[in-house]
C-alpha cells in the first residue's frame, strides 16, 4: 500500500486578491491560520479554486512558498503543478518541490487534450522527473479529457502516482477505478456533492471548495464516515448539500469568493476572464448563506 498524502478534508484554497488585482499575501496568511485552527487536513494551493490559470509562474511559486512556510509541516501542502505542456509541468513541479511542497496535484492536459495512451506517457514522464507523491486531477467538464478506470490502473503502477482528485461526475466509473486500483491509488472526491458517495466506495476524503467557508463541517463529514459513524456523516452531508450546490451556481471560484467576501474574509474579486455574479445569483447566494446562518 502506498503512503497516503492525507485522509479527510483537503481545502482547495482560494487565492485572495487586492482591489488592484494583485495577490493579497497578508490575507493568504490569515486563511492558512484559519484552516490550521479549524482542523483542515491538507491545503491544496494554486489549483482551479486558487485561480491557477491566471497566476504567473512567479506568483504561483511565491504563493506556495508562503503557504509552506506558514504551515511549517503541521499539515501537508499539496501544490498544483499541472499543465497541458508536459515539459512545463516538469519545470513547475521541480520548482515547487524545491520550495518545499509535500505533494503535487496535476490536472490532465486541456485544450490540446490527449489519448489515454498519451495520458499515461504524460503523467509517467512527469513522475519520472520528480521526487514527490503526485495526485492526478480528473475534471473533464473543464479539460475535455477524461481518465478511464483502466488508464488509472496503468498510472497507479508508478510509485510516485499515489492518488486522484476525481471530478468526472461518474460514480460508476469511480467504483471501477477503486476496484481496479485498490490500495495503489487513493481516490479523493473532487466535487463536494459527491464526497459521501465516494467515501462509501473506499475514497479517502475530499479536495473541497466548501471547506473554504466550512472547514470544521467538511472535516467532520469525512472523519465521521472514516471512523464508522456513517449516520452522522450522512446527516451532515445532506444538510449542507444545498450550500455545496450553491457554490457552483457560477464558474468556480466566483461563488465561493463571493460568499467569503460576504462573510468577512475579504478575499477580493476573481481575475478576468472571471467576472462578478449577476445580481440575481448574488441575491440567491446571500439567501442561502442566511439560511445556514453564515451571515445575518
Amino acid at each position: 500500500m502506498k503512503k497516503l498524502v492525507f485522509t479527510g478534508s483537503g481545502v482547495a484554497l482560494v487565492t485572495p486578491m487586492k482591489p488592484d488585482g494583485s495577490v493579497d499575501y497578508e490575507c493568504l496568511e490569515h486563511l492558512v491560520d484559519f484552516h490550521i485552527k479549524n482542523g483542515t487536513d491538507a491545503i491544496v494551493a494554486c489549483a482551479t479554486t486558487g485561480e491557477s490559470p491566471v497566476l504567473s509562474h512567479e506568483e504561483h511559486c511565491k504563493i506556495v512558498e508562503l503557504i509552506v512556510k506558514k504551515v511549517n509541516k503541521r499539515i501537508p501542502v499539496i501544490a498544483s503543478s499541472g499543465s497541458n505542456d508536459t515539459k512545463y509541468a516538469v519545470e513547475l513541479s521541480r520548482s515547487l518541490q524545491e520550495i518545499g511542497a509535500d505533494a503535487l496535484l496535476l490536472i490532465t492536459p486541456y485544450y490540446n487534450k490527449t489519448s489515454q495512451r498519451g495520458l499515461i506517457k504524460h503523467f509517467h514522464y512527469i513522475a519520472d522527473r520528480v521526487d514527490l507523491p503526485m495526485i492526478l486531477y480528473n475534471v473533464p467538464s473543464r479539460t475535455g479529457c477524461n481518465i478511464q478506470p483502466e488508464t488509472y490502473q496503468a498510472l497507479a503502477e508508478h510509485p510516485n502516482i499515489v492518488g486522484t482528485k476525481e471530478a468526472n461526475g461518474n460514480i460508476s466509473a469511480c467504483a471501477k477505478t477503486i476496484s481496479l486500483c485498490g490500495d495503489s491509488l487513493a481516490v479523493y472526491s473532487g466535487e463536494d456533492n459527491q464526497t459521501l458517495p465516494i467515501l462509501s466506495l473506499g475514497g479517502k476524503g475530499v479536495i473541497s471548495v466548501i471547506a473554504n467557508i466550512l472547514p470544521k463541517v467538511t472535516k467532520q463529514i469525512c472523519e465521521d464516515y472514516l471512523n464508522g459513524n456513517v449516520e452522522a456523516s450522512r446527516k451532515s452531508f445532506l444538510h449542507y448539500l444545498e450550500l455545496m450546490d450553491a457554490l457552483f451556481w457560477d464558474v468556480n471560484p466566483i461563488p465561493v469568493k463571493t460568499a467569503m467576501n460576504d462573510m468577512g474574509f475579504h478575499t477580493g474579486d476573481c481575475r478576468l476572464p472571471l467576472t462578478a455574479m449577476s445580481d440575481e445569483l448574488n441575491d440567491n447566494l446571500l439567501n442561502v448563506l442566511k439560511k445556514y446562518q453564515l451571515i445575518k
